[in-house]
């Protein structure tokens, strides 16, 4: 079943995150070859179709706030249920639970928000990276045992993942690049969502190897309306990330990112497991 409200086109992206409805705020969905990662799909696919989930819900009011995506357990190739249940609505905000199922186990769950955004003073305090043009540097190589990374055009400022390179460790994990969606989508919030995902697990920048990582949870703060979203349209976005900690087999990462006008759009945080 296509509608205006469930699917935009043929573009990779929605075809991954595309949601047939069923009934009581239930959806069936399918994993995207195009979108799959070194064990199940990429991370930010699943994020981005739950966030999809709210998006088309009849229900839904207002526009991304904050979103966190709890990964149970590996999401097998193959069909999928997303159910979506609203636990409150306010004047301004509206709470959501989101839960992907295979059988009997699940794979996903998600606590969102969703608000009512109005003109107020504003201001960033964060600072934007330092970074030279994205048409003055290269489209990274996609690499093929992480089949995602094809579904973008990523160009690195620094930070670039090259473990046949350099096995040294490195003096910190923080990564900087240009990214848009492969081929060019105009820039929504389904696809900011995935783009929050879209940074290697930061043991691999600090310790340039291959280890057993995986995100355990992600949560995204949403900084940009919609409007401002639309005006960027297919341009790419500047990315850039680092972890503060690593030990006992858990390290977090913070990554913002930030139109090329230097507004900050979104950012995130994440707990993610390694081994080694």
């Amino acid at each position: 079943m296509t509608t205006p409200e469930t699917s935009r086109g043929q573009h990779p992206l929605d075809m991954a995150t595309f949601l047939e409805p069923l009934e009581g705020g239930r959806y069936r969905g399918h994993t995207s070859a195009a979108y799959a990662n070194m064990v199940g799909p990429f991370g930010g696919i699943i994020a981005a179709t739950l966030m999809n989930a709210i998006r088309i819900h009849p229900e839904r009011l207002g526009e991304p706030l904050a979103l966190t995506v709890n990964f149970a357990g590996p999401v097998s190739d193959g069909e999928f249920i997303v159910s979506t249940k609203v636990l409150r609505t306010n004047r301004t905000t509206q709470h959501w639970t989101v839960e992907l199922t295979q059988g009997d186990q699940v794979g996903a769950s998600a606590t969102a928000v969703f608000a009512t955004r109005r003109d107020t003073w504003s201001a960033t305090e964060a600072c934007f990276p330092a970074a030279a043009p994205a048409t003055g540097l290269e489209r990274a190589t996609p690499i093929e045992r992480v089949k995602w990374t094809a579904a973008y055009d990523m160009r690195f400022v620094r930070g670039q993942f090259s473990p046949a390179e350099d096995d040294n460790d490195q003096r910190d994990s923080v990564t900087t690049l240009w990214i848009r969606d492969e081929p060019p989508r105009p820039l929504d919030f389904i696809s900011l969502t995935a783009i929050c995902d879209a940074f290697f697990p930061r043991i691999f920048i600090r310790r340039p190897r291959w280890v057993p990582a995986s995100t355990v949870s992600l949560t995204i703060y949403f900084h940009a309306d919609a409007d401002r979203l639309k005006l960027l349209d297919q341009r790419a976005v500047l990315g850039t990330a680092r972890a503060l900690h690593f030990g006992n087999g858990y390290f977090d990462q913070a990554a913002e990112i930030w139109s090329d006008d230097q507004a900050l759009l979104a950012s995130t945080h994440q707990v993610v497991y390694f081994k080694e």
